[in-house]
């Protein structure tokens, strides 16, 4: 069993080895002759020292390195392209009708080629038919721009070589080459060149006409020096065919002025179409500057307006909330002062009412104690209040400053008394007694503080004893 082991070995060896061969003969691709082929990825770096995009070749081969390059053909078929140009201007502002066929391909010049592999590789054939068909409009254009309806009427060979030479310069751009130009026919709206033509043939017929008639007169003039009747008839035949000519030459004039009057009016109206387009032009401009100057206006209008307003409703908002948070203070300020108000007041009239409660409570206490008689009860409160009205009735002459009143006595008093004693009697005199206090009270005093006439004497005795020491302090 061990001995089939390095038969085996060698046998995968082999598959290995034959694999990677036909792994690396799969790389190498040969270029058919009617194909490019262009070889993209890691491709190298160029004369200028940057990487190029492609590799193309054409008629060799090359290898395809895996992972790092991958490659692809461009067709080199050729490609034809009808293009029917219409409406073309020429340098004589007269519109002519092109219709032609160009024939073009994929270039081989080394140059071209890269061209061909950047822009056109991966497009299809229409792709590049649309692309070509553009550039070959373009060129043909300008071309017939540059010259007039009688060169190229005349001279095709040199405007096929202006448009061969201007195409062919645009086409190598994206690498492709100008095979073949064939111009079907040319026309133009106005009939100058088929009024071109009509000149030629009318022209060619004036001549061969001037030729026979040449050649008759000589013929007539040797016969006529034969014979007179043929000379008469030659000359008559001179006369018609002078008539004919001068006919000719009339035909010849009035088509001479027709072409004439057509290229006058094919210039006046290409004026007339210049002079027009100028003026729409113009005031398209200037309709176009008149709808920017507007706009600028109503935006700088839209902006002033924008900065009064804003200013404006900002001054105003301010004022506003100014206004309504001086309204929001003085409220809460007069609703603090009301409420403070109000809480004095309510404290006042609670103590108040708490006083005139108290009173009202304690008066019906001193009226039961007094028996349920409201008046005994009035009575009690007098004489609670008596040592008060005493006070008072004698605070009366209290600050009489004695020692500051100065009295003249003559001495005359009656009963022997001084003038000084009757003076102050007089005085003691003037303070009410009690039972009067009562009487205006519209009270009646009680009689343990009435007392008799007796008891009213003492207190006169006393008092006046009092007044005469009082006296006799003064003089000593």
């Amino acid at each position: 069993m061990e001995s089939f082991y390095p038969v085996i070995l060698i046998t995968v060896i082999v598959v290995v080895i034959f694999s990677t061969i036909a792994a690396i003969f799969s790389r190498y691709k040969k270029c058919p002759s009617d194909k490019v082929l262009v070889v993209y990825g890691k491709i190298g770096k160029g004369n200028d020292g940057g990487y190029r995009s492609a590799k193309c070749i054409h008629g060799g081969a090359s290898f395809i390195w895996p992972v790092i390059q991958s490659y692809e053909f461009l067709d080199l078929t050729p490609i034809s392209i009808e293009v029917n140009l219409t409406n073309a201007l020429s340098n004589q502002n007269i519109r002519v009708d092109v219709p032609s066929r160009f024939t073009v391909g994929i270039s081989t010049e080394p140059g071209i080629m890269t061209n061909a592999a950047e822009r056109l590789l991966g497009l299809q054939l229409k792709e590049i038919q649309e692309l070509a068909k553009d550039i070959i409009f373009g060129q043909l254009r300008l071309v017939i721009a540059t010259m007039g309806i009688e060169e190229i009427n005349s001279d095709r060979d040199m405007f096929l070589a202006n448009v061969s030479k201007n195409v062919e310069a645009e086409l190598k751009k994206i690498g492709l080459k100008l095979i073949n130009v064939n111009v079907t026919d040319i026309r133009d709206e106005s009939g100058y060149i088929e009024a071109l033509g009509k000149e030629a043939a009318a022209k060619a017929i004036n001549d061969a006409k001037k030729n026979v008639a040449e050649k008759d007169r000589d013929g007539a003039i040797g016969e006529a020096n034969a014979k007179r009747d043929e000379r008469v008839q030659v000359a008559e035949a001179n006369a018609t065919a002078v008539e004919g000519e001068n006919r000719t030459k009339i035909t010849i004039a009035n088509s001479e002025a027709e072409r004439r009057e057509r290229e006058a009016e094919a210039e006046r109206r290409a004026s007339a179409a210049e002079k027009v387009q100028s003026a729409k032009a113009l005031e398209e401009a200037y309709s176009a500057e008149q709808q920017a100057e507007k706009a600028r206006a109503n935006k700088e209008r839209a902006t002033k307006e924008a900065d009064v307003i804003v200013h404006a409703q900002i001054e105003k908002e301010k004022v506003e909330i100014d206004a309504e948070a001086e309204a929001e203070r003085i409220r809460r300020q007069a609703k603090g002062e009301a409420d403070a108000i109000l809480f004095k007041m309510q404290a006042e009239a609670q103590g108040i009412m708490e006083i005139l409660s108290k009173q009202a409570e304690g008066f019906e206490r001193l009226v039961k104690a007094a028996g349920g008689d409201s008046k005994e009860a009035v009575m009690l409160m007098i004489a609670d209040k008596l040592p008060e009205l005493v006070k008072t009735q004698v605070e009366a002459i209290k600050n009489i400053k004695i020692d500051k009143v100065t009295v003249w006595d003559t001495m005359n008093g009656s009963n022997g008394a001084p003038s000084t004693a009757n003076f102050l009697s007089g005085m003691l005199k003037s303070i009410p007694p009690f039972e009067e206090l009562f009487n205006m009270a519209g009270m009646e005093l009680p009689k343990y503080l009435a007392g008799d006439s007796k008891q009213a004497n003492d207190t006169e005795i006393v008092q006046n004893e009092e007044i005469e020491e009082k006296q006799e302090n003064i003089e000593s």
